[in-house]
């Protein structure tokens, strides 16, 4: 059974073997120019000193957009549209409820609310 064990072991060590094989490394990629080595340090401290072509927002820059509109005419049209109601609240453009289909006399409706109020049998909040 022991002998067995080590068959085994030696078969798999030799099928491990087989399988690894090493690979010959040729860098990363080839040398294509032929700076030396204060041309390239010049060329880094320019890159370091520029900016990052990486960074998020790096090619936006500042937006500048030409208007023939005057600056007041601009104004005036904000100020009114921040004084007009809001297009995006709940319940816009469903105008204010109109009571004018009562046929009840204001001060029946006063009694009846008081009366109410004062009533001991109906059930408190």
């Amino acid at each position: 059974m022991n002998t067995s064990k080590i068959i085994a072991a030696a078969v798999f060590t030799l099928f491990a073997a087989a399988g690894a094989q090493a690979e010959t490394y040729n860098g990363v990629h080839a040398l294509t120019h032929e700076a030396n080595r204060t041309q390239v340090q010049a060329q880094a401290v320019v890159a370091a000193h520029s900016v990052n072509p990486y960074a998020e927002g790096a090619d936006s820059g500042v937006l500048t957009i030409a208007s023939s509109t005057d600056r007041s005419v601009v104004r005036a049209q904000a100020v009114a549209a921040a004084h007009s109601p809001n297009p995006y609240a709940d319940g816009f453009g469903q105008g204010v409820l109109s009571l004018t289909g009562s046929t009840l006399d204001r001060a029946t409706v006063r009694a009846q609310a008081r009366a109410t109020a004062r009533d001991t049998n109906s059930a408190s909040l």
